[in-house]
C-alpha cells in the first residue's frame, strides 16, 4: 500500500523562493504542493479552498503578515496545520507565531535534507519546533506570563512526567522510548492531556504547561 501524500501550499512573498521549495517537495514522492500563496489573504483563502495538510508560511507577508495568517488559518481552517518557515528567530516572532496557533517553526537557513526530514516528522507528530528554538520559546513565556496558576489536579504523574518530555522538544517516540512504553501509549496520554488543559495539539500544550508551571525552568536545556 503506497504511503499517502502529504499536501502543501507554500506562503511566501517571494516567487523564486516558493519555486524552489516546489521543485525540491515534488522530487519526493510523499509531498505534493496544491497551491502557493503570495500574500496572507491569499494564503487563508486557499488554506480553506484546498484544505492542504501543511502551509510552509512565511511571516513576512504582504497585505496580511503570516502571524494574522496563521491566526486566520487556525479559525478558519483548524484541519491545516501551519508551519512556519522564516528567516526570523528572535523570541519575540517565536513567541507570537506559536501563540497565534503554529504548529511549528523552521528556520529558513535549514540544509534542504533537514527541511524534508522535519516536514515528514512534522506531518506525523504535530509539531516542529528545534531544540534551540523551544529553549527560546520556552526561556520567553517563563519569563513573561503573570500570574502562572497551580497545575489541575486530575494530571496524573505518567501525563505530568509525558509533558516534562514534551517541553524538552521530545518527540512521541523519544518519549515512548525513555518511558518504555509504545508510541500508541504516548499519543493515548497526549490525546488526554489536551483534554484536560482544554488544548488542541502539541504546542498549545506546552504554552499551557508553563502556564501552569507543569514545566520546570531547566525543561527546555
Amino acid at each position: 500500500m503506497s504511503e499517502k501524500m502529504i499536501t502543501i501550499l507554500i506562503a511566501d512573498d517571494q516567487t523564486l523562493f516558493r519555486e524552489c521549495i516546489k521543485d525540491l517537495l515534488e522530487n519526493e514522492k510523499d509531498f505534493k504542493v496544491v497551491g502557493e500563496a503570495g500574500n496572507g489573504p491569499e494564503a487563508v483563502a486557499l488554506a480553506k479552498k484546498l484544505k492542504p495538510d501543511v502551509i510552509l508560511m512565511d511571516i513576512k507577508l504582504p497585505q496580511m503578515d503570516g502571524i494574522a495568517a496563521t491566526r486566520a488559518v487556525r479559525r478558519e481552517s483548524p484541519e491545516t496545520n501551519v508551519l512556519i518557515l522564516s528567516s526570523y528567530e528572535d523570541d519575540a516572532h517565536v513567541t507570537e507565531a506559536i501563540q497565534a496557533g503554529a504548529n511549528g517553526y523552521l528556520s529558513k537557513m535549514l540544509p534542504v535534507a533537514e527541511l524534508v526530514h522535519a516536514l515528514r516528522t512534522f506531518n506525523q507528530e504535530g509539531v516542529m519546533i528545534p531544540q534551540p528554538i523551544m529553549n527560546k520559546l520556552l526561556q520567553h513565556l517563563r519569563t513573561n506570563i503573570p500570574g502562572q496558576v497551580s497545575p489541575p489536579d486530575s494530571l496524573t504523574a505518567t501525563e505530568m512526567k509525558v509533558m516534562s518530555l514534551l517541553g524538552k522538544g521530545k518527540t512521541n517516540k523519544d518519549i515512548a522510548e525513555e518511558m518504555g512504553c509504545s508510541v500508541k501509549t504516548i499519543k493515548n496520554h497526549l490525546n488526554s492531556v489536551f483534554t484536560k488543559l482544554g488544548v488542541n495539539n502539541r504546542t498549545e500544550a506546552v504554552v499551557k504547561a508553563i502556564e501552569m508551571n507543569l514545566i520546570s525552568a531547566d525543561d527546555g536545556n
